[in-house]
């Protein structure tokens, strides 16, 4: 039977909820990589196993017979296979954007990348919100938005996702200016640029990897 969403089904919202409370405490390291998840620590039973089952699919977290489930691991040789597909969907992505990009487009990749620079790095609030993560993963998202491949942008999505995790167990910047590696990408792209811009974003994306 058909379950409609919101408010009329209480049910299904808890559930959204709750998938989207684990989520985003796996992607910032809340819950550690490895760890072993209790689902009677998590919330209401049944909410709790349809949302480990959806970010099971995801690639979040490991099922295991017997052994119940765990937050995915990480390791320096997943970091390096994931950074360099990331790169090549992302290139991919790219270079679609620049080829049907539009005015609009192009205007709100100045507005993501003027509010990501405007936003501090600050450590995640007592709710778990991170505004310069999400002001960080609106601007990727917009800078890509106009590739004409649904399918490239879901597997783009996943990828960023799964990268957020490393990238929040190392938030050092060292001397990089991050500002200036997104403004110089943003400006290859709107000079239509594509070499160029698939060029500085895979050097952005190796240089966040290697840190």
């Amino acid at each position: 039977m058909f379950q409609p969403t919101g408010p009329d089904n209480p049910s299904r919202s808890l559930t959204e909820a709750t998938y989207a409370r684990i989520r985003a405490d796996i992607v910032a390291c809340r819950l550690a990589p490895g760890s072993k998840l209790k689902i009677n620590d998590l919330g209401q039973k049944q909410a709790v196993r349809e949302a480990l089952s959806r970010l099971t699919a995801e690639g979040l977290i490991t099922a295991e017979p017997q052994r119940g489930f765990h937050v995915a691991p990480i390791s320096v040789a997943d970091l390096q296979d994931l950074t360099r597909v990331r790169c090549q969907i992302e290139g991919a992505c790219l270079r679609s954007a620049i080829q049907h990009g539009d005015v609009p487009w192009e205007s709100q990749m100045l507005a993501a990348l003027h509010a990501m620079s405007r936003t501090p790095a600050t450590p995640a609030g007592p709710d778990g919100a991170n505004p310069r993560g999400h002001v960080h993963a609106v601007f990727h998202r917009a800078l890509v938005s106009a590739c004409d491949s649904p399918w490239l942008l879901r597997i783009r999505e996943q990828l960023y996702v799964q990268s957020e995790r490393y990238r929040q167990l190392s938030m050092a910047k060292g001397d990089r200016d991050l500002d200036g590696e997104h403004r110089r990408i943003v400006d290859a792209a709107l000079a239509r640029d594509a070499d160029l811009a698939v060029e500085l974003l895979t050097q952005h994306l190796n240089r966040t990897a290697q840190a």
